[in-house]
């Protein structure tokens, strides 16, 4: 009798195995287009040799050592931001070199040397790290879109200050930035020059955070808030430190993508001073997640800041499933948690840049049970006028009644899940 059971357990133990291989195989066809082509992926892990061999190039030219090349104030002295400049290293033609010329006169621009060794230089004008640096004549030639679309001269009760919640806020503390984003939100912002929020209007921001006790969460943000100087940072946050009902500070800056030489020994201790800190950071290519920003991004965690990412859904950049998932990949092995991936704002001159909606939909779509969730950002829409961020999502609950809740699940297949009221 026992003989019989044990006989029949083992044929229910190899009929679920077969159900479970079943399955297990199912589960593999569902990534195989990824598989089939994730290995021809261009990221800055995989082609760190060929970034090497671009950084000793720019070196050449600007016959400096390596240890230049590590400094940030070096980096930032020599940002390229000349056509001419950048032709001798590219070797652009004269119809490049012309337009960029003449984009800068309305619109400035700037590269870092360190992000300049990312682009492909055998095919520069095809690379995601070119099309985010380098202007274009779409910003000049395009009519639609607004210099301030998200509304932040409107939402600004004091000198620096953007709210746009009601328990949170930024500063901005400047316009600088080590590379000038041709997508950025802010390009009203850019001017002819770097300038740093004067000091009394820093006083005044915290002062109006002091006198608005609901406020939890501070953003210190730019341009760049890593651009200002170490012993600036160390003041501002230890005043926001000294604010009983400030929780939390967060940094809003993109230099572990455009310049991770900035992310110092003494940068790390004074952010260390003054936890918790999160920074957001914006990786938009898996071309950006290098080595050197890795050994920025451990330096930071390993200064107790919190690290995430908010990407921008850009035209020709990483709008393809493949890419974003790719990316998204790729920094979660540096520890960076990706946050948001942001539907691009219509800023005048960087409409040419906007994808449909639907696009990320559709990324969003084949992230969500295709990886890891981890690995899966909140895809939002800045509501225009600065009425905050909105997410926006593949529909997942097909409808709600007294008795049950039908769902689909990421396969698109239909579930009746019932509803509790009790």
């Amino acid at each position: 009798m026992l003989l019989r059971e044990d006989l029949i357990n083992e044929e229910i133990r190899e009929m679920k195995r077969e159900v479970s291989l079943r399955r297990a195989d199912e589960l593999k066809q569902e990534i195989s287009d990824y598989l089939d082509i994730e290995s021809t992926i261009e990221t800055g892990m995989r082609l760190h040799e060929r970034n090497l061999h671009n950084k000793e190039h720019i070196l050449k030219y600007f016959e400096v050592s390596e240890n230049d090349w590590d400094n940030w104030a070096w980096q930032m002295r020599n940002r390229i931001n000349d056509g001419n400049v950048l032709a001798s290293i590219l070797g652009l033609n004269e119809f490049e070199v012309q337009t960029i010329k003449r984009v800068s006169k309305k619109v400035r621009w700037a590269i870092s040397p360190y992000y300049l060794s990312l682009i492909d230089f055998e095919n520069y004008a095809a690379s995601p790290i070119y099309k985010q640096s380098v202007p274009s004549l779409h910003e000049i030639i395009e009519c639609k879109g607004e210099d301030d679309p998200m509304g932040e001269e409107m939402s600004s009760p004091a000198p620096r200050i953007t709210r746009r919640y009601p328990d949170r806020l930024i500063i901005n503390v400047t316009n600088q930035c080590a590379m000038y984003c041709r997508h950025c939100q802010r390009r009203r912002n850019f001017g002819e020059t770097d300038n740093h929020a004067a000091h009394k209007d820093l006083e005044a921001a915290l002062q109006y955070i002091k006198n608005n006790s609901e406020i939890r969460d501070v953003l210190i943000t730019g341009g760049d808030a890593l651009m200002l100087s170490d012993r600036t940072l160390d003041w501002l946050l230890g005043e926001l430190d000294a604010i009983s009902h400030v929780e939390i500070k967060r940094i809003g800056t993109r230099t572990p993508v455009t310049l991770p030489q900035r992310i110092t020994a003494n940068l790390c201790a004074v952010l260390k001073r003054h936890t918790p800190i999160y920074i957001n950071t914006q990786f938009n290519s898996p071309l950006e997640v290098t080595p050197e920003a890795k050994q920025a991004c451990d330096r930071l965690i390993e200064a107790g800041v919190v690290l995430g990412n908010q990407a921008v859904l850009l035209k020709g950049i990483n709008d393809n499933v493949h890419v974003m998932k790719k990316l998204n990949q790729e920094l979660l092995k540096i520890r960076v948690r990706p946050y948001y991936l942001f539907q691009a704002k219509e800023v005048k001159g960087t409409t040419h840049f906007i994808s449909p909606v639907n696009t990320g939909l559709d990324i969003m779509k084949h992230l969500r049970g295709y990886t890891s969730g981890l690995a899966i950002p909140t895809y939002v829409i800045n509501a225009p006028g600065g009425y905050g961020k909105t997410p926006v999502n593949p529909e997942y609950v097909l409808d709600i009644n007294e008795n049950e809740v039908i769902i689909s699940t990421w396969q698109g297949k239909t579930f009746n899940y019932p509803h509790r009221n009790n």
